[in-house]
């Protein structure tokens, strides 16, 4: 897959033409979480039966994740939604894209749509929240803890036995980038989205959780924060909507994308 070097830093991405470029399609950009993630939990569970859909699709490893750069620092989430500005218009993507975030991918999703909502047609956010000041306390806290826990033996032999050794060789790899970057200083810093921000994301959001995931408190505190937000929960399920409940994330995308795309209008009034 290739790279573009945007915001001084060398992006991994995949981008897929889903119809004839005379024929306009919507376009999706799948932004992944934090630490083990990468583009491959979108393109595993989303790629072929969108494409088959139509849809345009842009994959992208995350800067310190993947097969993309991993500078010393750089880690603000204003950093990522520069990241995603530039990927985009090196791109040269004109059309309002559709913004699909996991966890963190979702922060960043809220960030970029916050930063540029004539680019955004919809967002769809997976277990994730805006980068308000209680995330940022609240990621914060995962992120020392989680690179705390993770700098003993014992905790990939229990990830090993848990999870399979391939996931304990990926939280090994998660450590060394949270070693060697500024990721846990950095990411809860923001900057971040007040009311008055929030209040200003009009573009259409669906929220997708978990009963048993992050927002299992106040399942539907986003609808009360933004102005058109609609929340669904998958029964059973925690952070890991996107992996274990895949199916059901496919056919909500694939219904939310195609009722809130709009073909542009030609001159003279051809659509």
């Amino acid at each position: 897959m290739p790279t573009l070097h945007v915001n001084g830093a060398d992006i991994h991405y995949l981008h897929t033409s889903g119809r004839p470029s005379d024929d306009p399609a919507p376009t999706l950009v799948c932004v992944h979480g934090l630490g083990t993630d990468s583009l491959a939990s979108f393109y595993l569970t989303l790629a072929a039966p969108l494409a088959a859909a139509g849809v345009d699709l842009l994959f992208y490893d995350l800067r310190g994740h993947g097969n993309s750069a991993r500078p010393a620092s750089g880690y603000q989430v204003g950093d990522f939604v520069a990241d995603l500005d530039g990927l985009l218009g090196a791109l040269d993507v004109r059309a309002p894209v559709h913004l699909i975030g996991n966890s963190f991918g979702g922060t960043i999703a809220f960030g970029f749509a916050a930063a540029y909502p004539e680019r955004v047609a919809s967002l769809v956010c997976i277990e994730s929240e805006p980068p308000t000041e209680t995330w940022a306390a609240r990621v914060g806290e995962v992120l020392a803890n989680t690179k705390r826990e993770l700098s003993t033996d014992e905790a990939y032999q229990w990830i090993a036995v848990r999870f399979g050794d391939h996931h304990a060789r990926l939280s090994r790899q998660a450590y060394r980038r949270l070693e060697a970057t500024s990721m846990v200083e950095e990411i809860p810093t923001g900057p971040m989205l007040d009311l008055t921000d929030l209040s200003q994301i009009t573009v259409p959001v669906l929220s997708i959780i978990g009963s048993d995931g992050f927002q299992a408190d106040d399942p539907y505190l986003l609808e009360s924060l933004l102005p058109d937000c609609r929340t669904v929960v998958i029964p059973d399920q925690d952070h890991s909507v996107l992996v274990e409940a895949h199916r059901q994330v496919r056919e909500l995308l694939l219904d939310w994308i195609f009722s809130h795309h709009t073909v542009p209008v030609a001159p003279g009034g051809q659509a």
